[in-house]
């Protein structure tokens, strides 16, 4: 225990050190949203993995999916590397770098305003920004806590209120300088963790033939193609974690600072393997829960009888990693989620403080002014989503499929067709948010499940974007032809 006291000391003096470092070197907005725009590529590609993957995937996605899918779970894996990394940076990331610079903004919200001529569009997005981050950020308040709670014995409670206490700390400091700074050694620490996390899995298993034999001898499914959930809510977690990255502000935004077209060929390697390493393992690992943990042999994971997905995978580290090396995988959750909160508190920040206040509120706030009062929004937003963390509502992965599917279906539609095809039309990306929108909270009231009520949600996003848009084209087209046709009277020139 005093190991893991002294190592965790050392590894929040070390992120502080380099907040203050990073605070040093900030001096204008731009300076803390985006680093200045010219951060390079192995910065850029560890801040979006570790954006992207947090203790949302280890604590919730990795224990609940690998328990129901087994080792179907896999192709979630294989779509968020391919298609949320590799797809994304291959054909999002150059047009929206250049998109960027060519309407001078520094958001989703402003760009959509910008595209579409519709201040209305920045606040309705800014807004959904800022609501619906506040599940997601709790989900990741809740994973630290479950880890701690395992790790150190600290009640859940006492854990979240440090998390939140010391995140709020550090982001308000440096912002994007700082978070980038770290997140190349939190890359790294995820991994050595990674790394550690399969070889002890293979190894307590006693390696990769025993471990789909003791799937097999559960149930035969856990080794399918396709888990005993069936391929609709399979296909339905790969699509929500794999597109919704085409449009999820937090990510995106690492191309609006990075620092130019060379830069993005880089960053998109170096972030693919990493995404293949760390997808692939989680959820493999997710899988062997069902070969090392019973109700009987650990309670704790097992309340009533019934499997606490959230619990399963705290529980796991204890059975297949040495007890002294606990306190790396203990560094590879805290790393994975001090970078996605980093990457929500600030895009929540900016959505209140740029999109909105700056937008409508105070058009002519300063630099600085806007500088402290994205900081201020930031401490709230943590304090927020604390609060929401305490009040547990429901599994980490519903919680993060709720806000994954609203912020998807909110921006998808308008801001791929608005990146690709001048056709998109205003009526028809005001249409394609909020109709998206509404669909999935609509689902979300109904109880429909959160993974399939967001890739709906998404799915009406893209599909009703380009199909209002061609309605409206078609419209002006022919009252354009009819008033061509139409026979001119004498009284219509008087």
């Amino acid at each position: 225990m005093t190991l893991k006291i002294v190592v965790l000391g050392l590894y929040a003096g070390l992120i502080v050190w380099i907040g203050l470092a990073g605070l040093r070197r900030t001096r204008t907005f731009a300076d803390f949203f985006l680093g200045g725009g010219k951060v390079g590529p192995l910065m850029t590609a560890f801040t979006y993995g570790t954006a992207y993957f947090s203790a949302v995937l280890f604590i919730g996605f990795a224990g609940k999916i690998g328990w129901s899918f087994g080792l179907s779970g896999l192709w979630i894996a294989l779509g968020n590397s391919l298609v949320g990394v590799l797809c994304v940076w291959l054909f999002l990331a150059p047009r929206v770098h250049h998109m960027s610079r060519s309407y001078g903004v520094a958001t989703m919200a402003e760009f959509l305003e910008k595209r579409f001529k519709s201040p209305f569009l920045r606040f309705f997005t800014g807004a959904a920004i800022f609501i619906f981050f506040i599940p997601y950020t709790a989900a990741v308040f809740i994973g630290l806590s479950y880890l701690f709670q395992t790790t150190f014995g600290i009640p859940y409670e006492a854990a979240l209120i440090f998390m939140g206490l010391f995140t709020a700390f550090y982001l308000t400091m440096g912002g994007y300088r700082s978070m980038v700074m770290i997140d190349v050694v939190f890359g790294m620490v995820m991994t050595g963790g990674v790394l550690l996390l399969l070889h002890g899995a293979l190894s307590k298993g006693g390696g990769l033939a025993a471990i789909l034999a003791g799937l097999r001898t559960v149930d035969p499914d856990l080794t399918s193609a396709v888990g005993p959930p069936g391929l609709w809510p399979l296909f339905s977690l790969v699509f929500l974690t794999s597109i919704a990255p085409f449009a999820m502000p937090q990510l995106i935004q690492k191309f609006y600072a990075i620092r130019d077209r060379k830069a993005i060929r880089m960053g998109m390697i170096a972030s693919t393997a990493f995404a293949v390493l760390v997808t692939g393992t989680a959820y493999f690992i997710g899988a062997t829960t069902r070969v090392f943990l019973t109700p009987e042999g650990t309670p704790r994971a097992f309340p009533g009888g019934t499997p606490d997905f959230d619990a399963l995978i705290p529980e796991l580290f204890l059975r297949i990693v040495p007890e002294g090396l606990l306190v790396v995988i203990m560094l590879l959750i805290l790393s994975a989620s001090m970078s996605t909160l980093a990457a929500l508190v600030l895009m929540a920040g900016s959505a209140l403080a740029r999109d909105i206040y700056a937008g409508f509120v105070k058009p002519d706030i300063t630099d600085r002014g806007l500088t402290r009062m994205m900081r201020v929004l930031m401490a709230v937003f943590v304090l927020i989503s604390v609060l929401l963390a305490f009040i547990r509502p429901s599994t980490i992965v519903s919680i993060l499929a709720i806000s994954w599917g609203a912020i998807g279906a909110t921006f998808l539609g308008p801001f791929i067709w608005g990146l690709f095809w001048k056709g998109t039309t205003k009526a028809g990306a005001v249409a394609g948010s909020i109709g998206a929108l509404a669909v999935t909270l609509g689902l979300f009231l109904a109880a429909y499940p959160p993974p399939e009520a967001g890739t709906i949600g998404m799915l009406v996003s893209l599909s009703l974007t380009p199909l209002i848009s061609l309605f409206g084209r078609r419209q002006r087209q022919t009252l354009h032809s009819a008033d061509k046709e139409a026979p001119v009277h004498s009284e219509d020139l008087i």
